[in-house]
């Protein structure tokens, strides 16, 4: 038990990051904790934190959700409970709204001291379009996406891009997705293994991958390398973007017009 909750309690300060921002939750806590006077307020922002984070850290609380057959390693989800920045928001109006004179000033400036620039981050970038994914995606999924709003494409796409094909259009299907990113996940698929897995793309062997799956298109980028040219293997290359070059298969294409055709018959 003593085990459990010691990884519990590795999970809460990786998660927290043990840093000032959580220092100003804690702070804008207890500020509520003596000073907020509504009980439903009371309830979710000051009762509610330390219930969770008590049933987060006893070892008996863990036992039970990977009993229930969750994943033991999406335990730290719990955490994304506890309304750690509506709370410090909360709590630093209370404060200012309390003394107006000074209580803007110092709440305001203790959180951007306290914090970071976002886009130092190397998984944050400034937005490039309104729907906040790379232009090339956009470009890429609008020169492949079908004409029929009703119909559907299988597309294998490079990893870099698959987070973003499946916010953007959901008519655009793949044959993996991010599930072949995560390495202890394991996970095998036929495609991603001819796709990524070779130095050297044996064309021939992701044809016959991608023909099993009925992909109509493979994206991959300009400077992937390949055994052969795809095009002396069948495929046409229809497209480059940024980098991208889009390749149709005709076989895929005239399987699946043929069962579209079918189908519209019946």
């Amino acid at each position: 038990m003593f085990g459990i909750f010691m990884e519990s309690l590795v999970i809460f300060k990786l998660y927290t990051g043990l840093k000032l921002l959580l220092g100003l939750t804690l702070a804008a806590w207890f500020y509520l904790l003596f000073r907020e006077k509504d009980r439903n307020v009371r309830l979710l922002l000051v009762y509610a934190p330390i219930i969770v984070v008590l049933l987060f850290l006893f070892p008996v609380s863990r036992k039970v959700f990977v009993a229930a057959g969750l994943d033991g390693e999406t335990y730290y989800r719990i955490l994304w409970t506890i309304p750690m920045g509506v709370i410090t928001c909360y709590g630093a109006c209370k404060l200012f709204a309390r003394h107006k004179r000074v209580g803007l000033v110092v709440t305001s400036a203790l959180v951007i001291l306290c914090g970071s620039y976002v886009y130092q981050s190397s998984y944050i970038s400034k937005a490039e379009n309104l729907y906040h994914i790379p232009d090339t995606v956009i470009k890429i999924c609008d020169r492949i996406s079908p004409e029929d709003s009703t119909a559907r494409v299988l597309a294998v796409m490079p990893p870099e891009l698959i987070h973003f094909v499946r916010q953007y259009d959901s008519r655009i299907n793949m044959p993996y997705g991010r599930e072949m990113l995560v390495e202890r996940w394991d996970y095998y698929n036929a495609v991603y293994e001819a796709m990524e897995k070779p130095e050297v793309v044996d064309v021939e062997a992701l044809l016959e991958a991608t023909r099993a799956e009925y992909c109509r298109y493979i994206v991959m980028n300009s400077e992937r390398k390949t055994d052969v040219n795809p095009e002396n293997c069948g495929l046409v290359l229809i497209d480059e973007i940024d980098g991208y070059r889009i390749y149709e298969d005709p076989v895929t294409t005239e399987v699946v017009e043929q069962w579209q055709e079918y189908y519209e018959d019946k």
